[in-house]
């Protein structure tokens, strides 16, 4: 599928053979077009996903070296598995698996679904990853980040919830992680970089689980004619994995309002430039997840 904004021609990337990368998420959408881009470049990519068995039948898409490993963001349990069973070099680890806009519900944990898939699964799984990784982490968040600050009072929405709101907060707390993460590995001379991207509006399956049926109609047509491929929207992901790039850059389409160009640095709201957020929201996860900094 292709939408107006959509563009034939994709940046070319480095020879990438020798480096590993770990992409959550890659069975579909974004998460799979930049599995099939580094792999495709000579990188061995690694597909955390769900479903071992879909995520082996995407792997058999794919040109280059691949394997695929369970994890399940939304249990912890799942992560410190995926985690323990990892022993070798990570060049850059993609935290690119997320819901969207779903009815409210609860993690294995007991977190919100959304803020618990999305920042806490992901940020224990960083963490846990961390003394392995050589390069980068890079974690996608979405111009929708851009509303109220994450409520480090009641991280669920619990008596407040919709679906809006909690996605926002989410993709919020995946920029605020990303600015302490760097923060922190400057602080112990880390080389490792920390950078967050985003798709501009592109069209995957992310937008097919509202809590709402309507809105899964609106964002169907929307999909059709406004949105760009999966592919296009895949580019500042790759662009943020290969780059050379300052740590905590932001980096997503350049163009029509976030929706099309090159990918390069892009804006973000004052609340994901919050340090003293981005510190307290680091604690209260280390405390939500019992996964603390390892370096």
């Amino acid at each position: 599928m292709s939408g107006l904004f959509d563009s034939s021609t994709a940046p070319a990337l480095p020879d990438l053979s020798g480096s590993v990368y770990v992409v959550t998420g890659a069975n579909s959408g974004i998460g799979f077009e930049a599995a099939k881009k580094l792999a495709g470049a000579g990188g061995h990519v690694v597909l955390a996903v769900r479903d071992v068995v879909r995520g082996r039948a995407t792997a058999a898409q794919l040109d280059g070296s691949t394997e695929v490993r369970e994890l399940d963001l939304a249990d912890l349990s799942s992560v410190r598995s995926f985690a323990a069973g990892w022993d070798g070099p990570i060049t850059t680890l993609v935290n690119n698996a997320g819901i969207m806009m779903v009815a409210e519900g609860r993690t294995v944990d007991g977190f919100e679904r959304q803020i618990g898939t999305n920042h806490l699964g992901h940020f224990a799984l960083t963490n846990l990853l961390l003394p392995q990784i050589s390069d980068r982490v890079v974690t996608i968040s979405s111009g929708l980040h851009n509303g109220p600050q994450v409520d480090l009072d009641n991280l669920d929405l619990e008596g407040v919830y919709k679906p809006t709101r909690a996605y926002q907060q989410s993709k919020l707390a995946n920029l605020l992680f990303t600015v302490e993460l760097q923060r922190r590995l400057e602080e112990v001379g880390s080389p490792v970089r920390a950078h967050a991207a985003h798709p501009g509006y592109s069209a995957t399956n992310l937008q097919s689980h509202h809590a709402n049926p309507l809105m899964n109609r609106l964002m169907a047509i929307s999909n059709r004619v406004v949105a760009t491929s999966a592919e296009f929207g895949a580019r500042p992901t790759v662009h943020a994995v290969v780059a050379d790039l300052p740590g905590n850059s932001y980096v997503g389409p350049t163009g029509f309002q976030g929706l099309r160009g090159a990918p390069g640095p892009n804006p973000r709201s004052t609340q994901s430039r919050d340090a003293d957020v981005a510190r307290r929201l680091w604690e209260l996860s280390e405390e939500r997840t019992s996964v603390t900094w390892p370096l």
